[in-house]
């Protein structure tokens, strides 16, 4: 396990000081009004009312925030991620879990100062970091509320959680700025992303997305706790029937990236929204189906967070929202 006493300051601390912060906010609002601020590229004119593929216009939609201790180890150590759920999403899973925030759009406007106050509340309370979920389309507004949490200071590390359909000019906009990047990585193969995704490119831009981020970030690197302060988190849900081409993935991951790559294979996938329509994505996984993808991880030598996948940790946001943690 990659560690190191003495976790060095937030990248984004450093961005601020220097104006590079400022500069990447700029030009994330300037990508608004013919919007390419992910691999979609709808390029319509958001600042002007213009909905692309997200629906989200030119202000933040914050579905909901507070302490998580449901994601990965070690995000979550003793004092959990401090999380903000993003309202929309720029790939639109017909399988989400999470439909009510990704498709229904559940979620109100916030200004950057409302989103920078609970950036320092999360803090306060001792979360770990701050978890910006389904962020992509969002993009200018956290970095704007970034800077204003910097200015009143911010100092925990920040996570860019996100599906891996990333452009690469947002993500030169986020280097020397993210800490963490959480990545899904979710198909191998073109015919499941079209179905599932509606985006038969995701998986030559999944690739060179996280390409990118461990050029920015390299392998994950935690505290003496176990806590994670900087690096690359992947992402990959098990599906059944090996529709995600688990195994190509894996191999990709460790020959391309790094052996010590640090990947969740996660086991708890069921048919959820519009899942059914896809004939192999009518059920969950079974054991063995999980137990195989963890093999085929474990001969690829990867670091696997497999604390975080049992089913019985299995849960929803709104899970998470009924414990009363949220707005």
């Amino acid at each position: 396990m990659n560690s190191s006493s003495v976790p060095p300051s937030p990248r984004y601390l450093k961005a601020y000081h220097s104006g590079m912060l400022r500069e990447s906010t700029n030009r994330a609002y300037a990508l608004l009004a013919r919007c390419r601020l992910c691999a979609r590229f709808c390029e319509v004119d958001r600042t002007a009312g213009e909905k692309g593929y997200c629906s989200i216009t030119d202000k933040a939609v914050v579905s909901s925030y507070g302490p998580h201790f449901g994601e990965e180890s070690p995000l979550v150590g003793h004092g959990g991620s401090g999380t903000l759920f993003l309202t929309s999403c720029n790939l639109l899973c017909t399988f989400c879990q999470n439909y009510e925030i990704s498709h229904l759009r559940q979620g109100e406007e916030m200004g950057p100062r409302q989103i920078a106050r609970i950036m320092l509340s999360l803090q306060r309370r001792g979360c770990h970091n701050i978890n910006f979920v389904t962020p992509s389309h969002q993009l200018p507004f956290l970095l704007d509320a970034l800077g204003i949490a910097a200015e009143g200071g911010l100092t925990i590390p920040l996570v860019w959680n996100c599906g891996g359909y990333e452009s690469m000019e947002s993500l030169s906009l986020l280097d020397g700025i993210i800490d963490i990047f959480m990545p899904d990585f979710k198909f191998w193969s073109i015919g499941p992303a079209l179905e599932l995704l509606n985006a038969s490119d995701y998986p030559e831009v999944a690739r060179k997305a996280l390409k990118e981020m461990q050029r920015q970030v390299g392998d994950l690197v935690m505290d003496e706790e176990g806590i994670a302060f900087q690096g690359l988190l992947i992402r990959h849900l098990v599906m059944p029937e090996n529709i995600c081409g688990t195994e190509k993935l894996l191999q990709w991951i460790a020959r391309e990236l790094s052996p010590s790559a640090y990947v969740n294979l996660m086991a708890q996938y069921r048919p959820c929204f519009r899942a059914g329509d896809y004939g192999p994505a009518r059920r969950g996984i079974t054991d063995s189906e999980y137990r195989q993808a963890l093999l085929w991880g474990r001969e690829q030598g990867l670091r696997l967070d497999t604390d975080s996948s049992p089913r019985h940790k299995a849960f929803r946001i709104w899970d998470f929202l009924d414990n009363g943690e949220g707005r």
